[in-house]
């Protein structure tokens, strides 16, 4: 192949990529393959090819890029800032890297335990100590941290996961979380689905999936996570 037709391919495999970037939610689902198919392009397009993202933002095509990359390329990750290359914030000084680099990884059910573990934290010390929170805690915990989880979780998950993607739903079917449930595939044929090994720890799950809220001990704990000033401002989702 000579130099010219390989710049030819580049050029339009960044075509390609700009496209994705442009298009609405299901006209870029049924590009993740086509994008997927190019990352030995996408590989030699470089570090330079995320100076058209925001790593303050929450750009999901940047997330799927990333994956990519991750999985077929990991040689791009020898420069380390790309394992967590969006910003994160946290109230009280939590680092949020290592939720980023499973969720790049698509170790969805680490990432989800991790998840877990996080909001016992920011809940007090209470919180850690039993092993879960309580729903009255949760207005304690700080916005900015949970909007960190919620972005990272939608950012890496084609924007179909996270705790506004699980709010947008809800809103959807009426606040009604019988109705939820089978919809994010919690509840199947009328039983809980078994934690965890008939959830689906991948990106073919149903949107809202992910993250998980233990719901035995009732609706209430989810409810205020998703009635969180925080939440409902992350997509002007307010319950």
């Amino acid at each position: 192949m000579t130099n010219k037709e390989q710049d030819n391919y580049i050029n339009a495999t960044l075509d390609l990529i700009k496209n994705f970037v442009d298009s609405n939610q299901r006209k870029r689902i049924n590009l993740l393959t086509q994008i997927e198919s190019e990352v030995e392009n996408i590989f030699k397009l470089g570090p330079t090819l995320f100076d058209i993202f925001d790593s303050e933002g929450d750009d999901w095509a940047a997330g799927w890029l990333l994956q990519v990359l991750k999985k077929h390329k990991p040689d791009f990750f020898e420069n380390k800032k790309f394992n967590s290359w969006f910003n994160t914030y946290s109230n009280i000084d939590i680092n949020y890297e290592k939720l980023q680099l499973m969720l790049v990884e698509q170790k969805f059910e680490d990432a989800d335990r991790l998840t877990s573990s996080y909001l016992r934290q920011l809940a007090g010390t209470l919180a850690e100590k039993r092993g879960y929170v309580f729903y009255s805690e949760v207005k304690n915990i700080p916005g900015k941290d949970l909007q960190t989880i919620d972005r990272l979780w939608t950012i890496y998950s084609t924007g179909r996961f996270g705790f506004s993607i699980q709010a947008k739903i809800l809103k959807s079917v009426g606040k009604k979380y019988e109705l939820l449930w089978p919809k994010i595939g919690w509840k199947k044929e009328g039983l809980w689905t078994r934690y965890p090994t008939s959830f689906c720890w991948s990106l073919e799950a149903p949107d809202g999936h992910m993250p998980l809220i233990n719901q035995l001990r009732g609706v209430r704990l989810m409810d205020s996570i998703l009635r969180h000033p925080a939440i409902a401002e992350r997509h002007n989702n307010i319950l």
